[in-house]
C-alpha cells in the first residue's frame, strides 16, 4: 500500500480526545488515535499533528465570564499543551519516536517551534505535534494547523472529528434534513458560513491552495483510509 500524501498535517479537536465524558482526556481514545498515527507513519508518510485545547479549557467561555480575552486564550494555549505531551507519551509507548514543538517557550517540556527544525524532524520521520498554538490571543488551532501546514508545506489537512463524519449544509444532530456535502470550495464554506474551520484559517488554507478533509476519527482507521486516497468524509480546496 503506498500513501497518496507525503506530508500530513493531521488536526484533532480537544473535544476528542475526552470521548463521551467531554472534559479531560480518555486514556483507550488517545491510544487509538495514537495507533492510527503510528499506522499513517509506518506508511512513509511525514506527520505533524495539532491538537485543541478545548476538553480542558476554552478562551471564549473565559471570556464570556468576565475575563480578559488574552489571558483566556494563553490558558487555551497552555491546555494544548497538555494535550500534546499526553498524545506524545502514547506515541512514545508504541516505539514512534515524537517531538512536541510549543509556540510559547517551556524549555522544560518540549523544543520551541522552529520551522526548519520541524521540517527536519519530519524528513527524519519523526512526528512533530505543535503546541500552544500560533502563541497569539484570537487565533484559533484551527488557523495553527493552516498557518504550520503552509510553514512546512503539506500536502493536506486532514481534520478529524469526534461528532461528525463530514461537512453539512446544517448541524445533522440538530436538523434532520441537513445535505452532507462530498466536496465544497474554500468559497463555498467562506460564502455559506459553514462551520469547518474559522474564516481566518479558511481564508489561509484558500490562499496558499492547501485541501482540507474532514472526516469522523471514531471509526478505527479512517485516518489510513484518507491517507491512502479513500473518498470519506469531505474535501475541501481551492476557491
Amino acid at each position: 500500500m503506498s500513501s497518496k500524501y507525503k506530508r500530513v498535517v493531521l488536526k484533532l479537536s480537544g473535544e476528542a480526545l475526552a470521548g463521551e465524558e467531554g472534559f479531560g482526556i480518555n486514556p483507550s481514545i488517545i491510544k487509538s488515535i495514537a495507533q492510527q498515527v503510528k499506522e499513517i507513519a509506518e506508511l512513509d508518510v511525514e506527520v505533524a499533528v495539532v491538537v485543541g485545547g478545548g476538553n480542558i479549557w476554552r478562551g471564549k467561555i473565559g471570556s464570556e465570564m468576565g475575563m480578559d480575552r488574552a489571558n483566556a486564550d494563553y490558558m487555551g494555549m497552555l491546555a494544548t499543551v497538555m494535550n500534546s505531551l499526553a498524545l506524545q507519551d502514547s506515541l512514545d509507548q508504541l516505539g514512534i519516536e515524537t517531538r512536541v514543538q510549543t509556540s510559547i517557550e517551556m524549555r522544560q517540556v518540549a523544543e520551541p517551534y522552529i520551522r526548519r527544525r520541524a521540517i527536519r524532524h519530519l524528513e527524519k520521520k519523526r512526528v512533530v505535534i505543535f503546541a500552544a498554538g500560533t502563541g497569539n490571543p484570537y487565533f484559533s488551532t484551527d488557523t495553527t494547523a493552516a498557518l504550520r501546514a503552509a510553514e512546512i508545506e503539506a500536502d493536506v489537512i486532514l481534520m478529524a472529528k469526534n461528532n461528525v463524519d463530514g461537512v453539512y449544509s446544517a448541524d445533522p444532530s440538530k436538523d434532520k434534513n441537513a445535505v452532507k456535502y462530498d466536496e465544497l470550495s474554500y468559497l463555498d464554506v467562506l460564502k455559506e458560513g459553514l462551520e469547518v474551520m474559522d474564516s481566518t484559517a479558511s481564508s489561509l488554507c484558500m490562499d496558499n491552495d492547501i485541501p482540507l478533509i474532514v472526516f469522523s476519527l471514531m471509526e478505527e482507521g479512517n485516518i489510513k483510509r484518507v491517507v491512502l486516497g479513500e473518498t470519506i468524509g469531505t474535501i475541501v480546496r481551492g476557491k
